[in-house]
Order: C-alpha cells, then structure tokens, then sequence
C-alpha cells in the first residue's frame, strides 16, 4: 500500500486546488503540519488549517472488514484558529480520494492512539460520483469526496458535517450524491444552510461530470490549438444559461484558457463542418481599438479543424453548433 509523506499529502491537497483553477500561497515559511494555506480565486478566498494523514485499513477482529480509518498521530488536540477552516483529512491512495471528518467532534485532548473511521464503500462511491456522506451515526458524518470536489467540500465545509443532525436530511443529501436526478423545488430541507449546500453541491456534481467526459473524450487538450499542460476547461457549446444547452458530452468543447474566452467572447467559433472560424467583424473592432497585438500569433496557432474525439457520440453535435453560432451573431 502506498504510504505518503506528509510533504507528498501536502501536495495532493495543493494539486486538487490549483487543478480545479484556484490559487494557492502558504501561510508559513517553511510548511508544516498541520499546514496553513490561503486558496483564492478572483474575490473569493479562505484560509485553510490542514491536518492530514494516510487512510489505512482498520479492519481485523475487533473492527469491521470494511473499514479504513486514519491514525491520528503527532497531534494531542486540534487548535481551530478563528478566521480559519479547519480540515481534517484522509488520504484513500486507492482511488485518489479524500475523507473529511467534523473537527467539531473531535475537540479537546484526543487521548491515546486516537483514529476516525470509515466505511471503504464510501470512498468508493466517491471515487466514482465524486462525493459521497457517510453516517457515522451519533449525528456524525464523515464526507468522501474526490479532488475535484475539494472546493465545495472546503465552501460547505460545516453545512454538510451538520447534515448527520437530520436523517431525513441526509437521505436527500445521498440521493444527490449519487447523481440522481432531483429539482430544487423538491428538496425538503427545513435548515435553510443545508438547503442551499445541497442545491450548490447537486450543480457542482453536474459541472464535474460534464468536465470529466469532456475532457476525457478529447484526451485533455485543447480542440482549437491541441494544448495539454492541464490549461484545459471543459466549455458548453450552447451556453450552460440557454434554455437549450445540455450536459450531453457532445455539447462540449475541452478549451485552453485562452481559447475558451476568445470562444465565450465570439472571437473565434467552430463551423458544422468542424472548422475553426476568426470572427472578422470582431477582428475590425479590435483594429479601430488599436487592440490587435498578437494577433498573427493567435491566428497562426488555429487549427483548421477541431481536434474530434474518437467516439462519433462525444463529437460536437452539428445542431448544437448551428443553435449556438446563431445566439452569439454568427453568419
């Protein structure tokens, strides 16, 4: 079993960060666990306190055989700092996917060889749905979640540990968790935080299987320029606000940064034949502004066609195309 170091799980939180497209800075010179982080994005930011450790299997004759926990050493207590979220993660090597578990529950000394467990077909949900809530019973919940959730575990961080107050609650929250379709007018959640955290986490759960197929099916680089380097977005052909976009894979285009603004900003678009079009009227803007620097580059570094994924199902749908040229003014 791969058993990380502390600088290594330091570096799966850091990874599942900026791959989600956030910014991250220590917090202290030289990092040490439990680590300081600030993550930000644009006018949003939290500051992070992380205690992490390996998950390893618990089960033996005292313990269930389905059981993973993490051993809690070198600390005596958790400090949680005012201004802080304080995280307190598992590391499931396994499938690459975290456990969150409630600081809450575990204030004061933790006493001798302490450990928080849970149950391996969680972290196995989430590793395939990308978030899955353990009941640990005692009104406690413990989150799987894979990185790519990371953001919205960290945004929702005590909403979701409080969802183990409410069994009626958590049964809406696992329904969600395994992608099964449910409206917002149907969630009948009284606590108005728990509401909210399971609409934004049911939306963050779509976007994160539409990135995932996308970026997938056109092997993670970029269709207009061929780009990897993990700069790659998963953008909706028909924008995702349009009473006819879809999450189908085929409604998708996997875009470099730069190619998914200069997409969203009709600078540039893709014909039904597949073909990479510059929008000349909006090169003429550009010129009156005296805005063109770069453009021969940009230009030269067009593929005349489109990178096409290799299943005939996941290649953008000429329709979807055709409905999206015309909402954005194409001719």
């Amino acid at each position: 079993m791969t058993h990380l170091s502390k600088d290594e799980l330091l570096r799966c939180v850091v990874k599942a960060i900026t791959e989600s497209g956030w910014n991250v800075s220590y917090l202290s010179s030289t990092p040490k666990h439990p680590f300081r982080l600030l993550m930000y994005r644009d006018d949003e930011s939290y500051r992070l306190k992380v205690y992490i450790w390996n998950m390893t299997h618990g089960g033996g004759r005292a313990r269930p055989q389905n059981e993973y926990r993490i051993q809690i050493t070198g600390v005596n207590r958790f400090e949680p700092m005012p201004g802080e979220k304080t995280l307190v993660l598992g590391w499931w090597p396994q499938g690459e996917v975290f456990a969150g578990f409630d600081v809450r529950r575990h204030l004061g000394v933790l006493g001798s060889s302490p450990s928080f467990q849970i149950r391996e077909e969680y972290l196995r949900k989430a590793y395939i749905n990308g978030f899955a809530p353990c009941d640990k019973g005692n009104r406690e919940v413990a989150i799987a979640f894979r990185p790519d959730f990371f953001i919205e575990y960290v945004r929702n961080l005590e909403p979701l540990h409080d969802f183990g107050q409410s069994a009626s609650d958590i049964a809406v929250l696992d329904t969600v968790a395994q992608n099964l379709v449910i409206n917002d007018q149907d969630i009948q959640i009284v606590d108005n935080a728990r509401r909210t955290t399971v609409v934004s986490i049911s939306k963050r759960l779509r976007d994160a299987n539409f990135r995932k197929r996308v970026l997938t099916a056109y092997g993670f680089q970029c269709a207009i320029c061929g780009l990897q380097l993990q700069l790659v977005d998963a953008a909706h052909i028909i924008p995702v606000n349009h009473e006819k976009s879809t999450d189908e894979t085929c409604n998708g285009l996997a875009l470099c940064a730069l190619h998914h603004r200069a997409f969203d900003q009709t600078l540039i678009t893709v014909g039904d034949d597949y073909s990479v079009w510059l929008n000349e009227m909006r090169v003429s803007e550009l010129k009156r502004a005296r805005r063109v620097g770069g453009l021969d580059v940009f230009e030269k570094n067009l593929r005349p066609l489109i990178v096409l994924p290799p299943a005939v199902s996941d290649r953008p749908h000429v329709e979807y195309i055709r409905i999206a040229n015309r909402i954005r003014g194409w001719k």
